[in-house]
């Protein structure tokens, strides 16, 4: 299988990845604080990214000490913000506003890949990534349009966006910001950077909050969070990003959004939620049409993201039964 071949399967693997994070979020209140979730769930992904690229580590480590300060600002944006901040958000709105919110982050990463990364990006482009969105907006709301009118915006929003604002940039600098080390050990050393980043947020959580720190169920979540949406879908996501671009991965695995609105609340499957992936397959065959793969990454993540919703109830109902 060569890489751009590969690149094109994860985008069906990926979301699907993603979406458990969000899964995680719905089950971490009342067993683990937010920002202490995110710090161990990165430093569990810390470890596996550098067993496996410790002696890369140790042959750049120049190299690694010299971009020290890049390192540490896409730590903050990737592991701590689009962390922790999203673990706080699950604690006061509803998925379908969460997935709303990150919904929009796509249409941010093109427009400053145009205007800062100078990436082209012409009408038919377009044309593909508002119709993708359309289809992930549709499978959000199962098809019924009017409840966008009843929609109620909760703080936990305002946690989200800024999260959504996080992931955007960290795409642009993720891309801008070469590095001649490998994905999995520029992994390794953001993840570090992260854990940095979040050690004094979660030592004040610990002297100020009623949970505790550790707990068996809280480093179950933990452990499952830095596996699936940290170490396996973190690395398929810089892979794709390395291969195709900022604006064509943006919206990739955060259209698994409409994903976690199933995991969060898999009693409002709908029968509508089929013609969110019709949306989706028509979106993806204009977006092949133009020849771009930003397009057509975001079309192909809703009909994964479809899949996901459908098939990982069980995993919600599985956690529910654990928290009891």
């Amino acid at each position: 299988m060569s890489r751009t071949q590969l690149a094109i399967a994860l985008i069906f693997v990926v979301p699907i990845l993603w979406g458990f994070n969000f899964l995680i979020a719905r089950s971490a209140p009342g067993v683990i604080a937010p920002n202490a979730l995110a710090g161990e769930r990165w430093l569990f992904a810390c470890v596996l990214f550098c067993a496996v690229a410790w002696r890369e580590l140790w042959a750049q480590r120049r190299v690694v000490l010299a971009d020290w300060r890049h390192m540490l600002v896409l730590g903050a944006l990737g592991m701590w913000i689009c962390g922790a901040w999203v673990y706080i958000a699950g604690q006061s709105t509803n998925a379908t506003n969460m997935a709303l919110i990150y919904a929009i982050s796509p249409v941010m990463i093109a427009v400053i890949s145009r205007v800062w990364l100078k990436e082209s990006f012409n009408a038919v482009q377009g044309c593909g990534v508002a119709l993708a969105l359309a289809g992930v907006v549709h499978v959000v709301l199962k098809g019924r349009w009017a409840d966008l009118a009843h929609l109620q915006w909760e703080p936990g929003d305002l946690w989200m966006l800024g999260a959504m604002i996080s992931w955007t940039f960290f795409t642009i600098l993720l891309r801008r910001w070469s590095t001649p080390i490998t994905d999995l050990a520029r992994l390794g050393v953001m993840s570090f950077a992260g854990v940095l980043v979040i050690l004094p947020f979660a030592a004040w959580e610990a002297a100020t909050g009623p949970l505790p720190v550790w707990s068996v169920h809280g480093v179950l979540l933990a452990l499952a969070a830095a596996v699936l949406p940290g170490f396996a879908a973190y690395l398929g996501y810089t892979f794709m990003l390395r291969q195709r671009g900022a604006r064509g991965r943006g919206a990739l695995p955060r259209a698994a959004v409409c994903g976690r609105d199933g995991l969060a609340d898999p009693g409002r499957a709908h029968p509508r939620l089929s013609r969110g992936g019709a949306a989706a397959h028509s979106a993806r065959n204009l977006a092949r049409q133009s020849a771009l793969a930003g397009a057509g990454s975001s079309a192909a993540a809703i009909a994964s993201s479809t899949r996901s919703s459908q098939t990982n109830c069980s995993f919600s109902r599985t956690s529910a039964g654990m928290s009891s």
